[in-house]
């Protein structure tokens, strides 16, 4: 059977730049064969089930050359895959995705194409730079900087300084010498604003802004690195008024994020919405472990009254134990239970089952769940905990201070520790370019740390949701925050904090 190639653009880097088209076929591809511009944010998208390639360019470094990438997609199609070719910025954009697309065509291979948003577009607008502006141009030009070795340039300097247009050049860094004295020799005056624009997007973005006759001096300077596009135009006057990317509380900062995948999505929010650039790298996946027979039996005792409290500890606790039931009966059999949940996060897992837990404690860890629920108890009640199979023995032993409690602590999921595929945690936080490991669990803090090899802890700044989580991360002599209270809107507070005490140092 002939599978297909979609032809995805990525956009600049920011993860939340992809659009939605991109993100659902990238969810159900087989194989995705991506580059090196292409942002982390959305290389942790790709789901587990898919193989990937890589078919990286960096400054003349090839890990294939252009004909092999455009085989591979041929030969996966061919196999019957669902085949990704995910590509930074725009596909059609100096992308060659239109070299790609002839091969498939002349094997009749069914192919899509989902545009990206352009740097071109994008990086400027980040650094508050309109590539138009009524009062300024009516035109915008994109040129790619790229040559190739030993050749010189194609480029007609002359025309382009005579639409009197935004000129942004891509991919010239390396060749920002020949660029401005391209456009000075074609007659553009010297005190032209014109702008480098470095990593943009990204928590590392950076605008050195200078006259077309000074920038390469500032640049030499500020010492620019790759990938960084090249902005010409009166426009570029306007990036300190309209600047606003590095305006927000979290702008160039980098967090990492553990939580599992399935839970991730609200603390990463919460920090994208005060600037952050969010890396979504769960270190630990729950894997339900509760059986059919077992669950049946537990629903049984619930529906005869034997259990007076059902006790979550953890959304995916929650999760897991009530799909089944799902799965297997009707919700009424719990009516007779009440419910009790450690803290907010489980609490809101609950209400999307329509449930309301009928008890919070005052503080959200095990210990004081278990004291507080202990003085609700009459003797001789009955609690069940479906909860992961190496559950915190603080709250069981609370508990027992209700004279003949009957506990049925019921593993009902296992923690299983989780690398990225694609993502060097070690080299991340060793390098310096991301600022905070985020952990909500003392088992995201281990997940991370088997993930992390022989990283040097002590370069981690950890934000942690609680004591035992903080306690998990000093072990590994990691320098550590925690949160005011145990919830995820306290957890953005906290990373907020750090990061502002660490500018102040």
């Amino acid at each position: 059977m002939m599978g297909k190639v979609w032809l995805v653009g990525a956009g600049p880097g920011d993860a939340g730049l992809m659009t939605l088209r991109g993100k659902e076929v990238l969810e159900q591809a087989d194989v995705v064969v991506y580059d090196a511009l292409v942002g982390q944010g959305i290389l942790t998208m790709i789901p587990d089930r898919a193989r990937l390639i890589f078919a990286g360019k960096r400054a003349g470094k090839h890990f294939l050359k252009q004909e092999e990438t455009n085989e591979v997609l041929l030969k996966e199609a061919l196999a019957g895959n669902k085949v990704v070719r995910l590509k930074g910025g725009d596909p059609f954009l100096f992308g060659r995705g239109g070299e790609e697309l002839e091969l498939l065509t002349r094997h009749q291979v069914p192919f899509e194409i989902v545009p990206g948003i352009t740097s071109a577009i994008a990086v400027p607008a980040y650094n508050g730079i309109p590539v138009t502006h009524r009062d300024f141009c009516s035109s915008v030009h994109v040129i790619t900087g790229h040559k190739r070795a030993s050749q010189s340039y194609d480029i007609d300097f002359e025309a382009l300084v005579r639409t009197k247009g935004t000129l942004v050049f891509l991919m010239g860094i390396s060749a920002l010498p020949d660029i401005c004295h391209g456009l000075l020799k074609a007659g553009m005056p010297a005190r032209m604003p014109a702008a480098v624009l470095e990593k943009g997007t990204s928590a590392a973005q950076r605008r050195i802004c200078a006259t077309l006759g000074s920038l390469e001096e500032e640049c030499q300077k500020a010492q620019v690195n790759t990938p960084a596009i090249i902005v010409v135009g009166e426009v570029c006057s306007l990036a300190e008024t309209f600047s606003w990317y590095e305006k927000r509380p979290l702008a160039g900062v980098k967090a990492v994020v553990t939580r599992p995948r399935e839970l991730v999505s609200g603390l990463a929010q919460l920090l994208r919405q005060q600037g952050a650039q969010v890396l979504e790298l769960p270190s630990i996946h729950t894997l339900p472990i509760l059986t059919d027979e077992d669950t049946r039996r537990h629903l049984r005792k619930l529906s005869e009254g034997e259990y007076d409290w059902l006790v979550f500890t953890s959304p995916s606790g929650v999760r897991i134990f009530l799909e089944k039931v799902k799965e297997l009966q009707d919700f009424r059999v719990m009516s007779k239970a009440r419910f009790a949940v450690i803290g907010q996060g489980t609490q809101k897992e609950l209400a999307k089952y329509g449930f309301r837990a009928d008890f919070i404690p005052s503080s959200f860890d095990g210990e004081t769940l278990g004291r507080e629920l202990a003085g609700l108890l009459p003797a001789g009640a009955g609690v069940l905990i479906p909860r992961a199979s190496i559950g915190n023995q603080e709250l069981v032993r609370a508990l027992r201070a209700v004279e003949g409690v009957r506990i049925t602590d019921w593993p009902t999921y296992r923690t299983e520790y989780v690398s990225s595929r694609v993502i060097d945690i070690k080299e991340l936080f060793e390098s310096g370019e991301a600022d905070f490991a985020v952990f909500t669990s003392a088992s995201t803090v281990r997940g991370f740390a088997n993930s992390a090899g022989d990283l040097d802890f002590t370069k981690v700044n950890a934000v942690c949701i609680g004591r035992q989580t903080c306690q998990a991360a000093q072990e590994y002599g990691m320098r550590t925050w925690t949160a005011q209270k145990p919830t995820l809107d306290d957890l953005a507070a906290c990373v907020e904090k750090a990061a502002l005490e660490l500018r102040q140092r």
